[in-house]
């Protein structure tokens, strides 16, 4: 072997792309399963090179510089520390779009993609997201709906990754900082979707340390006596907002999938469908406004 290429063996550790995917499971072996790791490696993979799966493949021979191989490997050190690889490299995709993400939103969930998907199947021209996050629902539905949307937060920091993801995204949503809690009225629209807290305190103990550590308390709990506490405010405010045939959807703890039910219809909403996620999980709930 060349000194050239001792040299660059000794300062990479992976020395070439068909290496990197054995380097991250040697690596994280323990850490996680042995899938979720391979799709770590991936992600990172398409961040740090642009490459997709087919790219590894027919790229798998390409050398890799050690100033890449470096930052591959502080990937895979933070990694170990339980956070999650979408803070670590700041971006994730949602319904084919990328969306900054940090410390102060909840990173969408495949299940979420689900939630828009039920609502792009119905005809609107106005909706308001609560608790919008990382403006992923709104900004999905401005990119597939010509309507208005409108999203609020109680978190300015989130907010700020939102208006961000907007202009990513090239749309236009209007942004409001408010408490839904503490609202008395909401804008009159015909759909209004939230993705509200709805772990109870007592599941903390339960969570995955990478979720635990590292996403917003305030986008996740709510009291143990009180679990419905954002469905029942947001829902008796949309009943008051939404027009005859106006609709309501929520992502839901699927513990709580009937309690939920029988709330609605004694509001007055009708049409009520519980709807499972791709795990076999009441995880979505729409409701219409007779």
């Amino acid at each position: 072997m060349h000194a050239s290429k001792i040299a660059k063996s000794y300062l990479c550790p992976v020395e070439k792309v068909s290496n990197i995917i054995p380097y991250f499971i040697k690596q994280l072996n323990g850490i996680a399963q042995e899938r979720e790791i391979i799709s770590w490696a991936y992600i990172s993979i398409d961040f740090l090179l642009g490459y997709n799966r087919s790219d590894c493949i027919i790229h798998a021979n390409m050398y890799v510089t050690s100033d890449m191989s470096d930052r591959i490997k502080l990937i895979i050190a933070e990694l170990k520390t339980n956070k999650p690889i979408q803070h670590i490299i700041g971006i994730t995709e949602f319904y084919g779009l990328k969306f900054n993400v940090n410390e102060h939103t909840l990173i969408p969930r495949p299940e979420t993609e689900e939630l828009v998907q039920w609502i792009l199947e119905h005809e609107f021209t106005s909706a308001l997201d609560i608790g919008t996050g990382t403006g992923c629902i709104p900004i999905v539905l401005k990119k597939n709906k010509d309507a208005e949307i409108t999203a609020i937060d109680v978190s300015e920091s989130a907010l700020l990754v939102a208006k961000e993801n907007a202009k990513i995204n090239d749309v236009k949503i209007n942004f409001l900082l408010q408490d839904i809690l503490k609202k008395p009225t909401l804008p009159k629209v015909d759909v209004i979707i939230s993705n509200p807290p709805y772990v109870l305190d007592k599941e903390k103990e339960l969570m995955l340390a990478n979720v635990l550590d590292n996403e917003p308390h305030s986008a996740l709990f709510v009291p143990n006596n009180n679990p419905l506490l954002f469905y029942k405010k947001i829902a008796d405010l949309a009943f008051t907002s939404l027009p005859k045939n106006g609709l309501l959807f929520f992502e839901i703890n699927e513990r709580f999938g009937n309690e939920i039910i029988v709330m609605l219809s004694a509001i007055g909403f009708v049409d009520i469908e519980l709807k499972k996620d791709l795990n076999d999980k009441d995880r979505m709930i729409k409701a219409k406004k007779n």
